[in-house]
């Protein structure tokens, strides 16, 4: 049997083949929040931008008649307070390379596959994770971490504006320093990160970076959708919406300590119990909620024994295992499931209800380009490569921000 030649055609037909319809598959379970939230499609949203309507008041139009049984007059009605939530998508590319080299010396089908597996899986992995990054931290005042100190070339990241998943990985990253008011410093790239001392080495540190400058991706300053901590923290408009205006449309916060100057305190079952209880003042039901936390907060609490914990299916008491993937307790009206994350700053934790939040757009995560379908490889310009793409349209939406909570001031 003869080898199939690669041509353009062919490398298409061989990608589309083996990855354009695995996408999800090939996704990694470790970005929690990007698989815990739905993905609304195309075809389900009006025009370009998603529209859902959101009841944020109830009916007041109560007339009391007493017990004297007369022909009373009645109030005027008071209707409830609805408006329209409305958001688009915001669009993200990755670029990646090929060398021609590698593909002429993968001759057959079986050998491109091998040939750009590594680099698709990379592809997508990397994508992902900078999603999942959105996801928590979009429009988040403290961006990618907040500036502690500067030695040399070498920037430490406060403590509880730390998350090791954000910087894992992280070398040749371009990345850009900004003021707390959003005044540009700067662009470098990072060469080295320590995880362990929270501290990562750039390139060249932009002229004028102090304490308190916040690190964001190159380029997504005022072009990130808001993620989680920016919707809860919000009390202005969002999603055209002003959360001034309306009670519900704002999230809660429980402070776990007194402050990031030494009054952080370790989170607490009983501090989770507090963050579920104010989302219960704001409507919360029987549903479930999902605390997300640092992993290291999520040790503190695995060593608590409090009797109302319970380990999540995997646990086999019969085999005396220790530890678990999700502990699980049961609150005031509901059952609490915590969940560890590598991308959760470590002074903060969030208590959501999951089915409040949707991810909406025009495009999940995607190796074709929107129009050019069946196109996934093209030759760079000046350059011994291939080229290859993924994209996404989407922004993260939530229905109720008032049954949301953030948990901060967390010593880890």
């Amino acid at each position: 049997m003869s080898q199939q030649t690669n041509d353009f055609a062919s490398m298409n037909a061989i990608y589309k083949e083996a990855y354009a319809d695995k996408v999800k598959d090939l996704i990694p379970e470790g970005v929690k929040v990007y698989n815990m939230f739905d993905f609304q499609s195309a075809d389900k949203q009006p025009g370009n931008q998603y529209i859902q309507p959101v009841t944020l008041g109830l009916e007041h139009g109560f007339t009391y008649g007493g017990s004297g049984g007369q022909a009373f007059a009645l109030r005027n009605g008071v209707a409830s307070s609805h408006e329209s939530a409305k958001l688009k998508g915001h669009e993200m590319v990755l670029r990646s390379y090929l060398a021609v080299g590698a593909v002429s010396r993968s001759k057959g089908k079986n050998a491109f596959i091998n040939a750009s597996k590594l680099i698709v899986e990379n592809m997508l992995k990397s994508f992902s994770r900078r999603l999942e990054v959105q996801l928590m931290y979009g429009q988040a005042d403290g961006g990618l971490g907040v500036v502690e100190s500067v030695t040399g070339n070498t920037v430490k990241i406060e403590d509880h504006e730390w998350a090791a998943g954000i910087w894992s990985g992280s070398e040749k990253m371009p990345v850009e320093i900004r003021s707390a008011a959003g005044a540009i410093r700067g662009e470098a790239t990072v060469l080295s990160n320590s995880l362990s001392d929270k501290e990562v080495t750039l390139d060249a540190v932009p002229a004028g970076v102090v304490a308190t400058d916040v690190f964001y991706y190159a380029g997504a300053f005022g072009k990130e959708f808001a993620g989680i901590h920016k919707i809860i923290t919000n009390t202005g408009t969002l999603f055209d919406i002003d959360a001034s205006q309306y009670s519900l449309w704002q999230g809660n916060t429980v402070n776990v300590g007194t402050n990031f100057s030494g009054g952080e305190a370790v989170l607490s079952f009983e501090k989770i119990e507090d963050a579920v209880a104010l989302a219960m003042e704001k409507g919360l039901a029987d549903e479930d909620i999902t605390v997300i936390c640092n992993p290291k907060s999520w040790n503190n609490l695995l060593t608590d024994l409090a009797a109302k914990r319970r380990f999540d299916s995997s646990y086999d008491s019969a085999k005396h295992e220790q530890g678990a993937k999700v502990i699980e307790f049961y609150g005031m009206n509901c059952l609490i499931k915590i969940v560890p994350s590598i991308y959760c700053k470590e002074g903060y934790a969030y208590a959501i209800q999951p089915d409040c939040f949707l991810r909406v757009g025009s495009q999940e995560i995607t190796l074709e380009q929107p129009g050019m379908e069946g196109k996934f490889i093209k030759l760079v310009e000046n350059a011994n490569a291939y080229e290859m793409r993924s994209y996404t349209d989407q922004s993260l939406l939530c229905t109720q921000p008032g049954l949301q909570t953030l948990l901060t001031f967390i010593r880890s």
